[in-house]
């Protein structure tokens, strides 16, 4: 079974043939909704919305560990790939591009973290020399030339706190710290699928130009980033189903 973790305007996949909805309970109390079965195609598939159905949950609040212990104990997944709305910063990296991330660089604070929380279980330590699992990147970029989308493969993505976005200084200093695209909740998500030993890769949609480049060189334009977004996540729809096809 593959698990799709919808962001920000993916709210439902209209390729999903629906089959059942499900509520988990999880030792780190609610997830982000209730889960979605069914089918793409030949593949099993179980959908979250990362921010609920109603788009509530900002990223510094969405219950990652409940959201992936729903997926993989709960419902079974055996890999999971999320969808997310980006800023680019990579002079290559404008709106409406796709990206899958090889890397990720956190910059976040605060969120429970991590299923290993001590107590009197042992301390438990995971490599994540390579954060997204290298054959589910390479599923989608395949998948992505299949249906014919472009996808940048190699990326790195600098996980943010939010809800606010950056200014113009800090992009510059993500770009110094080698970073390519900017969201607000890539992380901790790909560590604890990691924790659960569970594949996980990422496709990123560029919204906007991060803060000071292209045309928000002096603002965030928020008029234009949901007609971009929309279109590019249509893309989105496109290479999922193509993934699933191919399973």
């Amino acid at each position: 079974m593959l698990a799709i973790i919808g962001g920000s305007g993916l709210t439902q996949l209209a390729c999903l043939e629906i089959v059942r909805r499900e509520v988990v309970r999880t030792p780190y109390g609610e997830p982000s909704g209730t889960l979605t079965h069914g089918r793409i195609g030949p593949q099993e598939v179980v959908f979250l919305a990362r921010h609920g159905h109603g788009h509530t949950i900002p990223p510094h609040r969405v219950n990652y560990r409940a959201n992936i212990w729903a997926l993989v104990k709960g419902a079974g997944a055996e890999g999971i790939v999320s969808v997310a709305s980006v800023g680019g910063i990579r002079a290559d990296l404008g709106p409406g591009a796709l990206v899958v991330p090889h890397q990720i660089i956190d910059y976040t604070w605060g969120r429970p973290a991590t299923f290993f929380d001590g107590g009197e279980a042992p301390v438990v330590h995971v490599d994540f020399t390579e954060p997204y699992d290298r054959a589910l990147r390479e599923r989608l970029l395949c998948a992505g030339e299949a249906a014919g989308v472009a996808l940048s493969g190699a990326s790195v993505y600098a996980a943010m706190q939010g809800p606010r976005l950056e200014t113009a200084a800090e992009i510059n200093r993500l770009e110094r710290d080698g970073a390519d695209i900017v969201g607000m909740t890539g992380m901790p998500e790909a560590s604890l699928a990691r924790e659960l030993e569970t594949p996980y890769a990422a496709i990123c949609a560029v919204a906007n130009w991060g803060a000071g480049r292209g045309d928000s060189a002096s603002k965030i334009h928020f008029d234009r980033i949901e007609a971009v977004l929309q279109e590019t996540l249509g893309k989105v729809r496109k290479v999922i189903e193509h993934l699933c096809a191919a399973a």
